[in-house]
């Protein structure tokens, strides 16, 4: 069977659902979509089809006949019963009232899809009945990815059109729209701006077109999470859909760059220690400068962009060129080296404080005091922690934890390929090195509030208890380490 998608009109019109039980539930909560008036036809109701009778949303008919589906836009059929099933498809056929009988294809005019409902906008999902669970699989990824408030846009912008008809020349409607729907304007309304955009659309409809510079860029920076792409935010997806241009850091996975429109160009831009190919600076020129040519830019980077990940930089070269930046947050590496080991970060009467640190540092601060807030009741998270493991090891262990406190290896958290290996914070750097762990790492360490309490009454080894004691490295963001 070949099936043509295609919408019908139900305002002021019927819509027949015969059954009276939950087969027939279902097809009433759909049709409920829809503003065509309702009829239901059985003996008797279950609860839920009785209060929508009651509600005055649907009305109840108990002889089932051929005059029950004249001039019906469709007839949905679930009795549960399959004979009667068929007796109500032969006399619905016979008034040519287009019919779809639960789990009976052979005897479906039309199949009902899967929605995904902004209204007005709606999309269907249908695969003539033979895939079901992928269908409803397709759904939830477009619920993911169009945002609640869309089909309000989409409903403005439908009040506003005699208003464009009347007051924007044919010429200038198409860029108008196009600021609307892709530029600035759609971007506030998901971010809950609707009052503020509804008057700017309206000044500019008022002006006879959008405003001047609509169509100049933007720059997005994006955090690509630790590297399972269904780890990205909503909106990190938004923005890389929306993308002329993106610049991608070396461990942005190549499952996250599929996400961006297919006609996007794509950079990158990534750095290696000791191979800095692409300088701050350059980064910086590139991105401006895309984005001066009118172009929506997406800087891309692995993990968080707030998190050591220099966005700091890229805003402010952004705004000293007067162009708009964005910051996207991502999961961050510790997050995720957290949850690959299912251990929270933190824990109450154990560690109440998160503290993010750096392991290496900046040219003028090449090697920073990265343990001074680690201690007792606090969990610390040291970022690019590999090739400076020995020195936070001594330090950590002359502030009191002991060599033999477990370490958890967590390497490329959240890909496929993720692995977990087990040392002590005193043998970090020959286990590293005999595992071949190389480049970004995060170090996190956990020290149990009562060390504090326990420090004074026997040696090192007694402040800790062994299956209270962690520490983590995980091999998860895009920062130079």
């Amino acid at each position: 069977m070949k099936a043509f998608p295609m919408f019908i009109r139900t305002t002021g019109r019927r819509i027949v659902v015969v059954g009276g039980g939950e087969q027939a539930a279902q097809k009433a909560r759909l049709m409920l979509k829809t503003d065509a008036s309702l009829v239901l036809v059985a003996d008797s109701l279950e609860d839920e089809l009785r209060m929508l009778v009651d509600d005055g949303r649907a009305t109840h008919e108990t002889q089932l006949s051929a005059s029950v589906f004249e001039g019906a836009a469709m007839a949905l059929i679930g009795t549960g019963c399959p004979g009667l099933d068929a007796a109500a498809h032969a006399l619905a056929n016979a008034v040519r009232c287009p019919v779809n009988v639960v789990d009976q294809p052979d005897l479906c005019d039309l199949t009902t899809p899967a929605i995904v409902d902004r209204d007005p906008i709606v999309v269907a999902i249908g695969s003539e009945g033979t895939a079901p669970v992928l269908t409803r699989d397709i759904k939830t990824r477009l619920e993911q990815m169009l945002p609640q408030t869309l089909g309000g846009l989409a409903a403005l912008a439908g009040r506003l059109r005699p208003a464009v008809e009347r007051q924007v020349p044919r010429a200038k409607r198409r860029v108008l729209w196009a600021w609307v729907f892709k530029g600035a304007p759609r971007g506030a309304w998901t971010r809950g701006e609707e009052r503020d955009v509804a008057r700017v659309i309206k000044t500019a409809i008022e002006a006879g077109g959008a405003p001047e510079g609509a169509g100049s860029g933007q720059i997005s920076l994006v955090g690509a999470g630790p590297g399972a792409r269904d780890l990205l935010t909503l909106r990190a997806v938004e923005r890389l859909q929306e993308a002329d241009i993106i610049f991608y850091d070396r461990l942005v996975d190549a499952e996250v760059l599929e996400l961006a429109r297919r006609d996007a160009e794509r950079v990158f831009v990534g750095k290696h220690v000791g191979a800095h190919a692409w300088p701050q600076e350059r980064i910086n020129q590139v991105i401006v400068a895309a984005a001066a040519k009118g172009q929506r830019v997406v800087r891309l980077k692995s993990g968080d962009p707030g998190i050591f990940g220099r966005a700091t930089e890229e805003i402010e070269a952004a705004r000293a060129a007067g162009i708009p930046v964005e910051l996207v947050p991502g999961v961050t590496a510790a997050s995720a080296a957290g949850a690959m080991l299912c251990q929270s970060l933190t824990e109450r009467n154990v560690a109440d404080t998160l503290v993010l640190t750096t392991g290496s540092g900046c040219a003028d601060d090449p090697v920073p005091d990265s343990t001074r807030h680690s201690g007792p009741g606090t969990t610390t998270a040291f970022y690019m922690a590999v090739r400076h493991a020995g020195r936070l090891a001594d330090d950590l262990m002359k502030k009191g934890l002991p060599a033999d406190a477990p370490v958890d290896i967590a390497c490329d958290v959240s890909k496929p390929d993720q692995r977990h290996i087990t040392t002590t914070i005193g043998a970090i750097e020959r286990t590293l090195d005999s595992n071949k762990v190389h480049g970004c790492a995060v170090l996190l360490v956990t020290w149990p509030k009562r060390c504090a309490e326990q420090s004074a009454n026997g040696p090192v080894l007694a402040r800790l208890a062994p299956m209270a004691e962690r520490t983590v490295i995980s091999l998860q963001d895009s920062k130079v380490g």
